[in-house]
Formats: structure tokens, sequence, C-alpha cells
């Protein structure tokens, strides 16, 4: 059972760029929004 969890815990050894990336815009997001106060929406003109 452990060496079961060990290997599945290992099939991703590590983050392509691509996801890297994503993760990070994703992220980055998330801050604006909550230091916005979530006041700007999808189709809310920008500064």
């Amino acid at each position: 059972m452990a060496e079961t969890t060990a290997r599945r815990v290992r099939r991703a050894p590590r983050a392509t760029a691509t996801e890297r990336k994503n993760a990070a815009a994703a992220l980055q997001r998330a801050l604006d929004r909550r230091d916005n106060g979530g006041h700007w929406g999808h189709d809310a003109p920008h500064p």
C-alpha cells in the first residue's frame, strides 16, 4: 500500500514551463481580484 502511494506521488516529477506559466497567471489573476476588491470583471475597462 505504501509503495503504491509513493509511486503515485512521483507520477509528475516536475511541472512543465507551460504548466508553471498557467499556474502563475491564475495566481496573479486571483491576487489582482483580491487587491481590487473584485471590482474588475471579465469585461471591465482597465486603467
